[in-house]
């Protein structure tokens, strides 16, 4: 890594680059630099420093909106820090620096038997990233998040020292879900699962409306490894809450060749014909209000005639990964790229908070073009948005036009979300406030700002996010 030297402290302008959230509708110059080292790491701590910027640590950039930005601050990429220190094939332990990806975790356990036990519905985040936002997946009403399944984690201070965290530390559950604001996670030792089968069970059913998806998560909650939802959010009266749903179970015996990677790599051509990386292409001309309800009602009625209460065999890739296999889809959303808006809401109220989240997004003509229903347990993360609930997560095309009539929609259901006891999902927001934050997270902010003030009293680290929703002037 070039550093400038003292006598030099002009930050290089070779080290500028355009970042983006991951729905690519936040966007920020800063300067990246990625480190290999954690000597590396102190020494653009000093340079910060020196040259009076804030750092904002990045890891695969897979926060959909501005939680790793931050404009001509100092962008410390941890891509390249991307080691497996320890993996022991016979216990599943593995012990990783903090850019080795969930997709290195499962290439390298799965042909061993091992499986993350926690993945998010992309592959491509970075351990340190992940744990920074606390991801969960279509099993946290059984599993909880990847923080639940940690065994220990190093985390770097400002002043560059590291501590050893476990769960037995309260500052473990801080650090994570903190989004990369106390310090740096520059090491995590975690166990995975134990997999006899790259296979899943998958059971499929269409659902008419809002009663029938909740009954379906509650009726499977007690034996399903995975649950998930797809929803029809242009679907209206009696068809209101229409979807999709799918449950999964672990497969019992032993096949070994579909543990191998080519049993999990899906092709790289639809039909054998076109070329994932063009789908993009076709869909973009269909990336509009009318496109998208045409496309939500196909995929309705195909899931009531294909396949509906019927079992399949998917293979764990393909069932936790399913939109990794179209290269570049979220350019169908360019130029102005989109928002995935996730609230999280106590079961009691679930149904009638996203029932009605639906109805205004309608009534503004302002539809969600994918909506998923997941089913949750809460955790005792600082910064959680896990509780004994469900998650909606609906994406939301942004333009220049829209863009603030869409914030404005938002923040009034997210308004409706604090009155019900929900939470929010620090990866997936772009249209909190500083009061809503204030609201959702009570007393947990007290703690997170008197941690701040022990762990980074300078306020080095920060993002985007952190200045917008104001988290530490009140500190």
């Amino acid at each position: 890594m070039d550093l400038p030297t003292p006598q030099h402290l002009a930050l290089p302008g070779d080290k500028i680059r355009e970042i983006t959230g991951f729905g690519m509708s936040f966007r920020a110059d800063s300067y990246v630099f990625q480190p290999t080292t954690l000597d590396e790491v102190r020494e653009v701590f000093a340079l910060a420093r020196q040259v009076g910027r804030n750092i904002v640590l990045r890891g695969a950039g897979r926060s959909y909106g501005d939680a790793a930005i931050d404009a001509e601050s100092i962008a410390l990429d941890f891509t390249q820090m991307k080691r497996f220190l320890s993996w022991d094939p016979e216990t599943g332990i593995a012990e990783c620096e903090p850019g080795v990806t969930i997709e290195d975790l499962w290439r390298t356990g799965l042909p061993h038997g091992w499986w993350p036990k926690v993945v998010s519905g992309t592959m491509f985040p970075t351990l340190g990233g992940a744990l920074a936002m606390n991801i969960h997946g279509k099993n946290n009403f059984r599993m909880g998040t990847l923080g639940d399944n940690v065994l220990e984690i190093d985390l770097m201070t400002v002043d560059g020292k590291v501590r050893t965290l476990t769960p037995d530390q309260e500052l473990f559950y801080a650090a994570i879900s903190s989004a990369g604001l106390l310090g740096v996670i520059t090491r995590v030792k975690l166990g995975m699962k134990k997999v006899h089968s790259g296979d899943l069970k998958v059971y499929a059913e269409s659902l008419p409306n809002w009663d029938a998806q909740i009954e379906a998560f509650e009726k499977r909650a007690e034996n399903a490894d995975y649950m998930v939802s797809w929803v029809d959010c242009f679907g209206s009266g009696a068809g209101a809450g229409r979807g999709l749903f799918h449950a999964a179970w672990h497969l019992p015996d032993e096949d070994s060749e579909s543990l191998l990677p080519f049993h999990q790599d899906l092709p790289e051509k639809i039909a054998k014909v076109v070329p994932k990386s063009q789908v993009w292409r076709i869909l973009k001309p269909l990336n509009n209000r009318f496109g998208m309800k045409w496309l939500n009602a196909a995929k309705h009625l195909s899931g009531k005639f294909v396949g509906n209460r019927k079992m399949h065999t998917q293979s764990l890739v393909a069932f936790s990964f399913l939109l990794d296999y179209v290269p570049n889809w979220r350019n169908a959303y360019l130029p102005d790229g989109f928002i995935q808006y996730q609230t999280f809401v106590p079961k009691e109220a679930a149904k009638r908070v996203f029932a009605k989240q639906i109805e205004m997004t309608q009534e503004a003509k302002m539809e969600p073009f994918l909506g998923v229903l997941k089913k949750h347990k809460p955790d005792r993360f600082l910064l959680s948005h896990s509780l004994d609930g469900y998650s909606f997560a609906l994406d939301f095309k942004v333009s220049e036009e829209t863009w603030p009539r869409l914030q404005r929609l938002c923040q009034r259901m997210n308004e409706m979300v604090i009155e019900s006891g929900g939470r929010f999902y620090l990866a997936k927001d772009g249209t909190l406030t500083p009061e809503h934050a204030q609201a959702y997270l009570g007393e947990n902010l007290t703690t997170l700002q008197l941690l701040k003030k022990e762990l980074d009293p300078e306020g080095l680290l920060t993002s985007g996010q952190a200045r917008r929703l104001k988290l530490f002037e009140s500190a």
